[in-house]
């Protein structure tokens, strides 16, 4: 009887095919599962991205709030605006659980976040709108020559040369009185100072000294910097107002009369200076674990003790600490 004969192996090229099958089915199955893993991995970090804005939009507008409060609480007290007063006082890192806690146990609760933060008084700076004015509204507008002189010193006191002041007001007139598209936009903030062909390093020295508000303002004397009291005061040399400084320091002007008192040597007070101030600018700063944003709000102090936020702009916004 004949044994089976046994079936024969399946031809070489059979099983090379068969193979490089199963070889692309594998790198297919590898690709796919790739691409769903980073679409999960990608979908994970846009909705903690989007988390991470909405913590930090609701904790800077938190901190704005309290600014506000403090703001308000310093009007009722009726003392002139003064860099003595709470306001002034910044508001050092610190971790937000800190503020939160209701006993110790809670203290290491909630995210990492960090606060920081300051309220600078706009007043204390030149304000730039002054530098135009319209006293009759059927007449276009024009350069105020007396404010332009005031630019002109203290663009000398800051080492700058005096005709960026000029270009400065010739820029801001024609941003107002355009009445075509190809005029320069009227800038928000000194760091938009560069729309009028001013240089950055030039912009970068006029920070701190100078201030873009909504209406024409007066400087307050109790907190402008020395070179900002000295443009104001035709004749006065900035060691005449360092003293001044000092004066403050120790006791704050009350009033404009007994500030007179102290400068009677020069030219006569005009309403562009006073002891209080209506126009704040609120700077927070938030580091939310791996990013860091900041946020700058310029708010207005009405008579009534109101508190209205007239600008929010973000100035900062980095993703990782230190980049």
């Amino acid at each position: 009887m004949r044994r089976p004969r046994p079936p024969s192996p399946a031809p070489r090229g059979q099983r090379g095919a068969a193979l490089l099958t199963a070889m692309i089915i594998v790198t297919l199955v590898a690709t796919l599962a790739t691409a769903m893993v980073w679409q999960q991995w990608r979908a994970v970090q846009v909705e903690s991205a989007e988390r991470a804005r909405a913590q930090a939009a609701w904790i800077l507008s938190g901190a704005l709030d309290f600014a506000r409060l403090i703001l308000r609480e310093d009007q009722k007290s009726g003392k002139p605006t003064a860099l003595t007063e709470p306001w002034a006082t910044p508001l050092a890192e610190s971790r937000l659980s800190t503020f939160l806690a209701i006993d110790k146990s809670n203290a290491d609760d909630g995210p990492e976040a960090f606060l920081s933060g300051t309220i600078a008084d706009a007043q204390g700076r030149y304000n730039l709108t002054n530098l135009v004015t319209r006293p009759d509204p059927a007449q276009p507008p024009t350069i105020d020559k007396l404010e332009l002189e005031t630019l002109e010193r203290l663009c000398l006191n800051i080492g700058l040369d005096a005709g960026i002041a000029d270009r400065i007001a010739t820029g801001l007139l024609n941003a107002l009185a355009a009445s075509t598209g190809a005029a320069p936009l009227r800038p928000q903030s000194v760091s938009q100072l560069k729309w009028l062909g001013i240089d950055a390093a030039a912009v970068q020295a006029l920070q701190g000294y100078v201030v873009l508000l909504p209406a024409p303002t007066a400087v307050n004397v109790n907190t402008a910097p020395k070179e900002v009291i000295a443009a104001a005061i035709k004749g006065m040399d900035p060691a005449s107002a360092e003293r001044l400084v000092q004066m403050r320091q120790r006791a704050p002007f009350k009033d404009l009369k007994s500030f007179n008192d102290e400068v009677v040597a020069f030219a006569p007070l005009t309403a562009k200076l006073d002891v209080r101030s209506s126009y704040f600018e609120v700077r927070g700063r938030l580091r939310l674990v791996d990013r860091v944003l900041v946020e700058r709000s310029l708010v207005q102090r009405l008579p009534n003790g109101q508190i209205n936020v007239l600008l929010r702009e973000r100035i900062a916004s980095l993703e990782q600490v230190g980049t």
